[in-house]
């Protein structure tokens, strides 16, 4: 099967759509929602009980009201370009009390419809039953001036019936997390959920224990608005597939095809066999695009597997410093089932329990057709693997041995701890006939580490070798690169620094954080200062991350 690799790079290529000030909505009373949005074609549960945890059954959503935040409000920060882009917002209105209580969940603009999602899943590969929308409130949907339908919900904004005997919040460390990688990954290229504002409340606090060690603290509640064409996951289909619901499964199945899989006829026979392989696709090219950033998701639960192929749920994510090709960056991953080398096995894991899930709904052949489809998985990711380091190298063809040349690469990264941003990066602004310089070399902090490597002019002969099977100049090996190898990703000791000051008060540090992932490919001066470019302070290396927020 051939399929346009859209994944990693195809964002740096695709300028963003500026929109003129004279279209954008200044005025956040004139925000309105679609009404009825196409999510109320679907059964939701009415309970009063809206905040009890309860067993839901026939159902997609349960119809829950949000419980705003109290005490004093402080807006921590706004991704212009999500509010421009995706709502049609003049960043201004941001400084509006109104928009305040949008995002505190005290304010649901005409048309809104505020509803938790049921879903269910595998919780590190064991089965957990109905999960949902423990803390997140989809409050109705938005059709933009570019005509794309978007979905906005508020995470940390009260209970719903899928709390679980949570509280219904989320906190301020976990929300800066989540609204710094939801806009740095979109500006990495990778496909994506976004984030467009974030609010802590100074009164309203919460107990977490977040490194499980039996020493819970009270911290401030916050509120972050997430942005997505739809919600929905693995787990939606799983929950009917274990509750006996096939009638509501087929339901979901034709509606999801409908809105979001347009290009799927609901006249197919096959429909549901071509919604498999374009859910296993895209989630397989985002995957390529992780491998290829180092980005390492910590909790790939089929909860958190987005049937649109986005990246969702962003929790104790990490982007991996001085390589390792078994880095874990949840601690709470205590059997490393979801470290970085076993993403795509992961991602392919959870698609063999997508396919299970839609059995029910499936004819015999139907179910041997998505068998046949599932066999094509692995080779294809590898693919799209070797694609994404190939342009990560400057190469632009694909050529047996490549990923033999990728793989020995991070080898001696590994052996040498050189640092994976850094060194892609910097072997994309060092001339070829330098990289066994050590002279040349010393104004490259990762590379010199790497140089130390065994088997490093060896490496060096068959890359020079490979790019001359390229036949194009240095200069331009490097200008291909230096668009698809960062200089800035959200390290842990960099979102560290900006949560420390947030926790007081001082939200600068986030919000140059959204400026600098803006333009993660460019050189920032005030970024260089920081020293975001530089070898991770020592103390970086013992941060840990956990599934507490």
């Amino acid at each position: 099967m051939k399929r346009a690799f859209s994944t990693f790079h195809a964002l740096l290529h695709n300028p963003r759509e500026i929109m003129l000030g004279t279209n954008l909505i200044s005025d956040f009373n004139d925000f309105k929602f679609k009404s009825p949005p196409s999510y109320a074609e679907l059964p939701i549960n009415d309970n009063p009980e809206y905040n009890v945890p309860v067993a839901v059954n026939n159902a997609i959503f349960s119809k829950v009201p949000t419980e705003p935040l109290t005490g004093k409000l402080h807006l921590v920060c706004v991704s212009e370009e999500a509010l421009t882009d995706v709502l049609d917002l003049d960043p201004k209105v941001s400084e509006s009390e109104d928009f305040i209580h949008f995002v505190s969940g005290k304010y649901l603009p005409e048309g809104g419809l505020s509803v938790s999602h049921r879903y269910g899943g595998y919780q590190f590969g064991y089965w957990a039953d109905q999960l949902g929308d423990g803390r997140a409130h989809i409050l109705g949907e938005y059709v933009n001036s570019k005509g794309e339908i978007w979905q906005p919900q508020l995470k940390g904004s009260g209970e719903t019936p899928y709390s679980r005997f949570g509280d219904g919040r989320a906190v301020l460390r976990s929300s800066i997390r989540e609204m710094i990688a939801s806009e740095a990954c979109y500006h990495l290229g990778i496909p994506t959920t976004r984030a467009g504002a974030l609010v802590v409340s100074d009164e309203h606090k919460v107990w977490r224990d977040k490194t499980y060690s039996g020493m819970a603290r009270q911290e401030r509640a916050a509120i972050v608005v997430r942005l997505s064409p739809a919600w929905y996951r693995i787990g939606s289909f799983e929950i009917l597939y274990k509750r006996r619901e096939p009638e509501l499964a087929g339901k979901l199945a034709d509606f999801v095809i409908k809105h979001h899989f347009p290009e799927i006829s609901l006249d197919d026979e096959d429909r549901c066999v071509k919604l498999f392989s374009e859910v296993a696709h895209r989630n397989l090219d985002m995957v390529a695009a992780w491998q290829g950033i180092g980005f390492t998701h910590g909790v790939l639960n089929t909860d958190n597997i987005s049937l649109l192929g986005l990246t969702i749920d962003y929790g104790p994510y990490g982007f991996i410093d001085h390589f390792y090709n078994h880095y874990v960056s949840n601690s709470s991953d205590d059997m490393g089932r979801y470290a970085y080398k076993m993403q795509p096995e992961i991602i392919i894991w959870n698609l063999d329990k997508f396919a299970e899930a839609l059995v029910p709904i499936l004819k015999v052949e139907q179910i041997q057709q998505i068998r046949e489809i599932q066999a094509t998985l692995d080779e294809y990711v590898e693919s799209r693997i070797r694609e994404t380091f190939n342009l990560k190298l400057g190469l632009e063809t694909n050529k047996d041995g490549d990923e033999v040349l990728a793989k020995d690469l991070l080898g001696l990264m590994q052996a040498t701890m050189a640092d994976f941003t850094a060194t892609f990066r910097q072997l994309s602004e060092i001339n070829l006939d330098q990289l066994c310089d050590e002279d040349a070399l010393k104004e490259h902090w990762s590379l010199i580490k790497v140089n130390k490597a065994k088997g490093w002019d060896d490496w060096v002969k068959r890359y020079r070798e490979r790019i001359d099977l390229e036949t194009v100049s240095d200069e331009t090996r490097k200008a291909r690169m230096v668009k698809v190898n960062p200089l800035y990703v959200p390290r842990n000791w960099i979102l560290q620094e900006a949560i420390a000051d947030a926790e007081k008060n001082d939200f600068r540090k986030v919000r140059h954080l959204l400026e600098v992932f803006k333009n993660p490919y460019t050189v920032n001066e005030e970024a260089e200062k920081l020293g975001y470019s530089s070898q991770p302070p020592s103390w970086s290396y013992g941060l840990k991350l956990s599934c507490s927020s």
